[in-house]
C-alpha cells in the first residue's frame, strides 16, 4: 500500500514575552534643547532664592536669621521634592510633560510667595507678633510659604531622569543636564545680584523668573509632543524599594549640614567687609556653585581610580573641614 505522507505538526505559537522598553534618551537635537531649559530652570531658581532672601529680610528683620531660613528651606523643599516624586508620580506620564508641569507650578508659586510672604508678615507684625516669639512665628510662616516651590524645583531633575536611560552613555547625559543646570544657575545668581536687583526692582526681578519658569514649561511641552516615550514595564511608584540609611548617608548629611553652616559664616564675614547687601549674597552663591560644579567634576574623576571610595570619602570630609577653617581665618584677616 502507498503510504500517505502525514504533514508535520506546525510548531506550537510561541508566547510573546514583552520586551522591556527603555526611555528615548537621544543626543541630538531634542536633548540639546533639554540642556538650554535645565539651564534656564537654573537661572530662574537662583533669581527666586534672591529674591526670597530680600522678601525675608524684610519681613524677618534680620539678615542672619533670613539667611539660615531661606537655606534651610530651600534645600529641605529641594529634597522633599526628589523623595516624592517617584511615590505620587507615575511613570506612565512623559517625563517631558512632568518636567513642563513642574517647572509651570515653580513659576506660579514664586508668584504667590513674591506677594503672600510680605503681607503675611505684616499681618504679623500688627498682631503683636514682636520679640523672640514673633520672630519664630514669622520664620514658621515663611517656611510653609517657601516649601512648595522649592519641592517643585527638587523634582524637577528626577523627573527627567526617567526619560536617561539606565547605561553609562545615559549617566553622561544626566551629568551634562546636571551642569546645564548648575551654569544657568551661577549665572542667575550674578544677573540678579549685580544688574536685576542693582538697576530695577523686586517687580522686574520676579518676573524675568517667573517668565523663564513659563518659557521651559512651554517650551518643554512642545518637546514632549514631539518626542516618543515608552515606560519601563511593570514598574510603578508602588514598586520603589525603601532607602535604607548607613553610615554614608549619615556622613553626607552631616556633611551637608556643615557646608551650609559655612556658607552662612562666610556670608556674615563678607558682610563685615562688603556690607549686609545682596552683593554679598550674591557672591557667596555664585563662588559656592562654582566650588560645587568643580568638585563634582574632580570627584567623579577620581571616583574612576579608586579603589576604596570610602577612604576617599572621609579625606575629602578632612580636606573641606580645612578648608572651612582656613577660608574663615583669611576674610577675618582682610
Amino acid at each position: 500500500m502507498k503510504q500517505t505522507r502525514r504533514p508535520a505538526p506546525a510548531p506550537p505559537e510561541r508566547m510573546s514575552e514583552p520586551v522591556e522598553s527603555k526611555p528615548a534618551f537621544t543626543p541630538s537635537r531634542p536633548f540639546a534643547i533639554l540642556l538650554m531649559l535645565f539651564a534656564f530652570s537654573g537661572a530662574a531658581a537662583l533669581i527666586h532664592e534672591l529674591l526670597w532672601f530680600q522678601i525675608l529680610e524684610l519681613v524677618v528683620g534680620s539678615s542672619a536669621v533670613s539667611l539660615g531660613i531661606l537655606l534651610g528651606t530651600y534645600m529641605g523643599g529641594m529634597g522633599i521634592g526628589s523623595l516624592l516624586l517617584p511615590r505620587w508620580v507615575s511613570r506612565q506620564h512623559h517625563p517631558l510633560r512632568v518636567f513642563a508641569l513642574l517647572e509651570l507650578g515653580v513659576g506660579v508659586l514664586s508668584a504667590l510667595v513674591f506677594f503672600a510672604v510680605p503681607v503675611v508678615g505684616h499681618l504679623l507684625r500688627g498682631s503683636g507678633g514682636a520679640g523672640a516669639g514673633g520672630l519664630i512665628v514669622r520664620g514658621l510662616v515663611a517656611c510653609l510659604c517657601l516649601l512648595p516651590p522649592t519641592a517643585l524645583m527638587g523634582a524637577t531633575l528626577p523627573a527627567i531622569a526617567r526619560w536617561i536611560e539606565a547605561s553609562p552613555r545615559g549617566a553622561a547625559g544626566l551629568g551634562a543636564l546636571y551642569t546645564s543646570n548648575l551654569l544657568g544657575a551661577i549665572a542667575g545668581c550674578l544677573l540678579a545680584g549685580f544688574h536685576l536687583l542693582r538697576f530695577h526692582d523686586l517687580m522686574v526681578a520676579m518676573l524675568v523668573a517667573v517668565g523663564l519658569n513659563t518659557v521651559v514649561g512651554m517650551v518643554s511641552l512642545v518637546l514632549a509632543r514631539r518626542t516618543a516615550y515608552t515606560p519601563e514595564v511593570g514598574i510603578t511608584p508602588a514598586d520603589t524599594t525603601p532607602m535604607r540609611w548607613s553610615t554614608v548617608h549619615v556622613v553626607t548629611a552631616i556633611s551637608g549640614l556643615c557646608s551650609l553652616g559655612g556658607q552662612v559664616v562666610w556670608t556674615r564675614v563678607l558682610a563685615l567687609l562688603l556690607g549686609a547687601t545682596v552683593y554679598t549674597f550674591s557672591i557667596i552663591l555664585a563662588v559656592f556653585l562654582v566650588g560645587l560644579a568643580l568638585g563634582s567634576s574632580a570627584g567623579a574623576s577620581l571616583a574612576r581610580r579608586v579603589a576604596r571610595p570610602i577612604e576617599a570619602l572621609a579625606w575629602c570630609q578632612f580636606g573641606a573641614a580645612a578648608a572651612v577653617a582656613w577660608s574663615a581665618y583669611m576674610l577675618l584677616g582682610v
